[in-house]
């Protein structure tokens, strides 16, 4: 998430929606050209190589009860293994979906209840990432809750349902991703913490990056995110058949409760029940906020989620900051350094273990490899003159780290992966001044469409594109007539034909989830569900005020706020803080403090600020009952309300936005 990002907001958006009514338009199957292309990966990767079937079978004690389903207290599901049993109905991948791809999906569809090693257990495709227990003394760890409460509190009951009901002692937050602190309220109460009862453990910097990451640019990585994790799509050979990562997120409810104690250093220790931990800070790798951590007297490494049986993404496809693989190499290079020599298991927050030293040092030496290799080749090419488009074209690993099961591209991909390296150290320009102001995507569109000889030449040429195959090039240049005119339904047709085919292509889960909901949706429109809510009162209250107080500026509308300058003095009664607002040149900024001569103040506990924002009541209610009150000119705080842009969920993406018009 970019200062911003999805994480949070991406599931917190995505639990609330209905179910879909899936594709009017019945899938297309696999062309010939598609048939064979999935066919030659059967050639070129070691498919008879059957370690990570037993490593993902090894030690289960317990498959998931109700067939995978869990259900909320009104009896909704919001975990549905059910409709994913069709994967492994049949080895043999279908000829819609990747074999690699499917390969991976029959791994990750290995649920339940696992022994990893004595004393640490996990709960695996209960949700999109693993719950991890540690067995203490007296009680139990708790790793990563999942994301929803419903599926947390699910997994907590099949472990005790098979091991003693200790209680839980702490709860881990191996980084700052909601699947893996969403469902924290599902399995103890906010109470026990308060009281001292159960420690929260995060990594330095977790609650800013939990919260703010996905506030500000919350609902443009949502709305991403439902193409990303294909919950638009029904589960079928020709549809969602999982994530790479995982299978899909649950939609259940998102919860926080914020840590209580924090790692804030490599090396730092701590004695937990019996058992001693020793923590690595890896920020900036896979989240802005991770750690991994060594268990001593179990001779296991977690290296959260840096190391996992996927190429993971340096950059999401939902939308995110970019990561940096130079330190995420170097975190996994430390993480060897300090703990390989004793260690004799890895586990991850997803996916399944691996056991020995043997198997430990190489899936981290690989991994550590892998991200170096992105780093250093993008920078190569770089420095040759070599644009982003040119370098991912051009960067492939070597034999040994492109047959690595575990750094093949489902869920990030070596292609957009080396393009967000290039854009971390270069920005999004490639140098080439022809690209430096380029039209905008409609009038660019329908000029091109002009210069080629109108819609009915592009697409008559297109069409023979497809019969050959070209489905790369018929998506890029069909786009260009939807763009141009997207009520040429011909065009929007053949878009879908080819974004669909390379869905099917698709090694990346991510990947096959964006082409295939971007048919669906050229094919039969925008279903506008229910629109979900992009703060939750978990979030709300662990944002701090100069967060909340940022997030309401971005929301306001230049041509509403221009010439309408003013200073609001801010106190909020119960934290006993005060804040300026001082608006000028359509820009709201904040700080600390009070001054002379604002055109009103405001005086307002910050627990009724935040029902305002989630609509429990309006601020003209709350001067009404007298909770809170404004002195100086009221009509200037009515005029910034009224500045404020509510931001619509179900934009366009496949096709254009109507422009902006000035208010």
């Amino acid at each position: 998430m970019n200062g911003i990002r999805l994480t949070l907001f991406l599931w917190l958006m995505l639990a609330a929606f209905a179910l879909p009514s899936f594709a009017a338009v019945s899938p297309n199957p696999a062309t010939k050209a598609t048939i064979e292309q999935n066919s030659s990966w059967l050639k070129i990767l070691p498919f008879a190589d059957e370690q990570d079937f037993k490593d993902a079978a090894k030690g289960l004690i317990a498959p998931l009860p109700d067939n995978g389903i869990i259900k909320n207290a009104k009896g909704r599901a919001v975990w549905d293994m059910q409709a994913f049993q069709f994967i492994l109905k049949q080895k043999k991948s279908p000829d819609t979906v990747n074999p690699s791809l499917w390969r991976q999906m029959h791994l990750v569809m290995q649920g339940g209840l696992f022994k990893v090693t004595d004393r640490l257990y996990q709960i695996r495709n209960a949700d999109l990432s693993n719950m991890t227990i540690v067995e203490g003394d007296t009680g139990i760890i708790v790793i990563d809750p999942l994301i929803s409460a419903e599926t947390a509190k699910a997994a907590l009951d099949l472990y005790y349902a098979h091991r003693p009901k200790k209680p839980i002692v702490a709860v881990f937050y191996s980084h700052s991703h909601v699947d893996h602190f969403g469902g924290v309220r599902g399995i103890i109460d906010e109470k026990e913490v308060k009281d001292g009862k159960i420690k929260i453990v995060a990594p330095e910097g977790f609650t800013e990056a939990a919260v703010s990451e996905n506030v500000y640019a919350g609902n443009a990585m949502s709305r991403r995110a439902t193409y990303m994790y294909g919950n638009l799509l029904p589960p079928s050979p020709q549809g969602q058949v999982g994530a790479g990562l995982g299978t899909t997120t649950s939609t259940g409810t998102v919860t926080l409760i914020l840590p209580t104690d924090l790692i804030r250093k490599t090396g730092q220790k701590m004695h937990i029940d019996g058992l001693d931990f020793e923590f690595l800070m890896a920020p900036g790798s896979e989240a802005p906020a991770e750690m991994h951590w060594y268990i001593k007297q179990l001779k296991a490494i977690s290296a959260a989620e840096n190391c996992t049986h996927t190429l993971h993404n340096t950059y999401t496809l939902r939308g995110a900051k970019v990561r940096n693989p130079l330190a995420w190499s170097r975190y996994l290079d430390e993480t060897i350094q300090m703990w390989g020599k004793n260690a004799e298991v890895l586990y991850g927050m997803h996916h399944w273990p691996v056991w020995g030293n043997k198997a430990v040092i190489e899936n981290l030496t690989l991994g550590r490899d892998g991200y170096r290799y992105i780093n250093d080749q993008t920078l190569r090419l770089a420095n040759m003159g070599y644009t982003p488009d040119q370098i991912a074209e051009q960067v492939h690993f070597p034999e040994k780290l492109a047959k690595h099961w575990a750094m093949r591209g489902y869920y990030g991909t070596l292609y957009h992966n080396v393009k967000a390296t290039y854009v971390f150290y270069l920005g999004w320009f490639d140098g080439n001044p022809s690209t430096l102001h380029v039209l905008p995507p409609v009038e660019a569109s329908q000029k091109y469409v002009e210069y080629m000889g109108g819609a009915k030449e592009i697409l008559t040429k297109a069409r023979k594109a497809y019969e050959k195959g070209e489905y790369r090039w018929v998506a890029e240049v069909g786009n260009h007539v939807v763009f141009a005119d997207p009520s040429n339904k011909d065009a929007r047709m053949l878009v879908a034909d080819a974004l669909e085919q390379l869905g099917y292509q698709s090694e990346s889960g991510p990947w096959r989830n964006f082409y295939l909901t971007g048919a669906q949706e050229l094919r039969n429109g925008i279903e506008e569900l229910p629109a979900p809510q992009t703060a939750s009162p978990d979030i709300l209250l662990a944002m701090d005020t100069t967060m909340l107080l940022d997030y309401i500026a971005i929301r306001i509308n230049p041509e509403k706020a221009v010439g309408n300058d003013m200073t609001i003095n801010l106190k909020l009664t119960d934290t006993s803080e005060n804040y300026v607002l001082d608006l000028h040149n359509a820009a709201l900024s904040n700080h600390k403090g009070l001054v002379e001569n604002a055109d009103l103040t405001l005086e307002i506990p910050r627990t009724l600020l935040n029902q305002i924002f989630l609509k429990q009541t309006t601020l003209k209610q709350a001067v009404k009952d007298k909770k809170a009150t404004v002195k100086g000119d009221q009509q200037k705080l009515e005029k910034l309300l009224g500045m404020l842009d509510t931001f619509k969920f179900w934009f366009n993406i496949v096709t254009p936005n109507a422009p902006l018009t000035k208010q």
